[in-house]
């Protein structure tokens, strides 16, 4: 709402809930990450390769390799007819490789068929495309083809039997270049127009492919963005890992990774403030951070010494300025995230000390401040930026960037300090630390991020002495709805090492505001906190999870809430399991015929508990005592 810090016991409000990052999030204070672009001309004066002239793809040969497509997905995944059926297609597609690849239809199917591609055939179709590798690269369906050929490598790379056959048919069908030798081929291609490919819209996907692949790592954030470019079904593939994924790369990648880094170096004026060309400088000091560490301090040294040596801003450091850039920021997240501690404490001490809250209040400076506080590691560095962050903690939520505010309490949670003193600056920031009858509203207050006298529709006026908390009137309402933030902020708090309060919290709500939050989105990652954090007490525990008694079908047959009842059904001794079970039982055809329920009723295996529940104990002791042997070798 842009009110600064008040009193406590101000009339209260609402906090907005923060503005999204992403492409384009409304309220992010940025736009969409991409642009239009022409392709520049070639440098020095060089002409382009002219593309094939017969780049027309029949509606004949679109209907063969959609009925190819479709006859490969069925036949079984292994047998001498699947492979004899891949060679065929693939040979057609080596035929036709340009056409396919610049037709939208075409992309799409080919990305496809490289799915189910050995190693030599796709190399003949690369080699097919790289005559007219600028032409493609920069092409906005042939780009996605190249992508998808280099993400075949963590598949392709490093299968003996197969190298033995493709030595066999180099002597028939003659010499064709491996698959290091077309990659490391089109990483000096890359070198020699380093600054075209990053700075084209299309091109800087094949860059940033490439440092991935050369460095051995894929980015998630990366495979998702390609997976959006492709058919419906090749999306169907799961993303739920989030960490990058790792694979095997000849030392030959690696060198040729360093070389290719070493471009940003040249030009890298252009690299921060061209918002295309710093895609591909973000994805490198990721990549580099996990494979060339030294390197990557190398770079971020050459970043940092670029923006410091610019005009020094009227209020402090020259990294001020970028850091409220809408381009440079983006950038500099990443420089923050892949920095040593002592890189860090240099940086606030150079750079950030005494700008901490004008930067929290930036429309686009706070999401690098994030950033900073998530990096931060060590006590000595989080002590002084507590102390100056943390008195602005309810004007920081007014703002509307309660990241700040999440981030710091992480911080906290990681390191290990300033714990209490941040629990209590929160109850102050949302108006329940006072009278004490009101920290036990904590919970909702800071799941729905509202300050108490708007969660419970008060209108108290200012100066006034703030009323009791009133238990008739809190167990009357709903729960409101819990946001991704406030459910973050609550999975930090109970991560802490006393979450004594927020569990008297969660412990006062009752049966239906307790089912409440664990149906939501957002809300049921609370419970897994209370199921996972070890800071909480198996009584603590229970305390909580016995509200939810006499809730469990409603539980069973909710999307989010059946994930809480299985994590709840994973840490139960059987006891609780039977408790469990009985209940479920008695709505056992209801769950049945619900799609999240009846997942449910075969884990805890339902049909047998009804029937035969002597065996269905013996079952469960079973697992039980399986899981306590399992527990005491991980403890070891």
């Amino acid at each position: 709402m842009g009110l600064g810090p008040r009193s406590p016991h101000k009339q209260g409000r609402r906090f907005p809930a923060g503005g999204k990052r992403g492409r384009g999030a409304k309220g992010s204070g940025r736009p969409p990450p991409g642009r239009q672009r022409h392709p520049c001309p070639p440098p020095d004066g060089r002409s382009e390769p002219a593309p094939d002239a017969h780049l027309h793809l029949s509606p004949e040969a679109l209907g063969y390799f959609r009925r190819a497509l479709s006859a490969l997905k069925e036949a079984p995944e292994t047998g001498e007819e699947r492979e004899l059926m891949v060679h065929n297609v693939l040979k057609e597609v080596e035929a036709q490789a340009l056409a396919l690849a610049t037709n939208r239809t075409g992309s799409e199917m080919l990305q496809e068929l490289l799915g189910f591609s050995p190693r030599k055939p796709l190399c003949r179709v690369w080699a097919a495309l790289h005559s007219n590798l600028r032409f493609v690269a920069c092409h906005r369906c042939g780009v996605h083809v190249l992508q998808s050929a280099l993400l075949q490598l963590p598949r392709l790379l490093g299968s003996p039997a197969e190298e033995e056959e493709e030595e066999e048919e180099d002597g028939k069908d003659g010499h064709v270049e491996t698959l290091e030798e077309l990659v490391l081929g089109l990483a000096a291609e890359v070198c020699d127009d380093f600054l075209f490919y990053c700075g084209d819209t299309h091109g800087s996907f094949v860059v940033r492919t490439l440092l991935q692949v050369l460095g051995g790592t894929l980015l998630e954030s990366e495979r998702a963005r390609h997976r959006g470019s492709q058919s419906p079904e090749a999306q169907k593939a799961p993303s739920r890992e989030c960490k990058p994924t790792d694979f095997e790369v000849p030392e030959t990648f690696l060198n040729c990774l360093q070389n290719l880094s070493s471009c940003f170096l040249k030009d890298i004026a252009v690299f921060i403030t061209d918002k295309i060309s710093s895609f591909c400088l973000q994805v490198a000091l990721q990549i580099l951070h996990r494979k060339l560490p030294q390197f990557c301090a190398h770079l971020c040294s050459a970043v940092i010494g670029y923006l410091s040596s610019r005009n020094s801003s009227a209020d402090g450091s020259p990294l001020l300025l970028f850091l409220r850039d809408q381009t440079s920021s983006r950038l500099l997240e990443q420089v923050l995230l892949v920095s040593e501690p002592p890189r860090l404490q240099s940086l606030f001490e150079d750079h950030l000390q005494g700008q901490l809250q004008a930067l929290a209040a930036h429309s686009i400076a706070n999401f690098p401040l994030q950033r900073f506080l998530d990096a931060i590691t060590t006590p000595e560095l989080l002590s002084p930026v507590f102390e100056e962050l943390s008195p602005a903690l309810e004007a920081v939520l007014a703002q509307g960037h309660p990241g700040v505010v999440i981030a710091l309490v992480g911080a906290c949670r990681r390191v290990g300090t300033h714990q209490a003193q941040v629990l209590q600056l929160l109850l102050e920031a949302f108006h329940c630390a006072e009278p004490s009858s009101r920290q036990v509203a904590c919970v909702p207050l800071f799941a729905t991020l509202m300050a108490y006298e708007v969660y419970y529709g008060l209108a108290e006026e200012e100066g006034a002495v703030p009323m009791e908390h009133q238990v008739e009137m809190a167990a009357a309402r709903d729960l409101g709805e819990a946001t991704v933030l406030g459910s973050l902020l609550l999975q930090h708090l109970l991560h802490f090492s006393r979450p004594c309060l927020i569990l008297q919290s969660l412990s006062a709500l009752t049966g239906p505001q307790l089912l409440t939050l664990a149906q939501s989105p957002a809300g049921s990652h609370v419970l897994d906190a209370v199921l996972t954090s070890p800071s909480v007490t198996r009584k603590q525990r229970r305390r909580v999870l016995k509200l939810l008694k006499g809730h469990y079908v409603a539980l069973a047959c909710s999307r989010h809430g059946s994930r809480v009842l299985d994590a709840i059904w994973s840490g139960a001794a059987l006891g609780a399991r039977k408790e469990i079970a009985a209940e479920l039982g008695e709505r056992n055809q209801e769950l049945i015929r619900d799609p999240f329920g009846h997942h449910v009723a075969r884990n805890v295996a339902l049909t047998t508990f009804l029937k035969r529940q002597e065996a269905w104990e013996q079952e469960q002791g079973a697992v039980a005592k399986r899981r306590r042997a399992l527990n005491s070798i991980l403890e070891d």
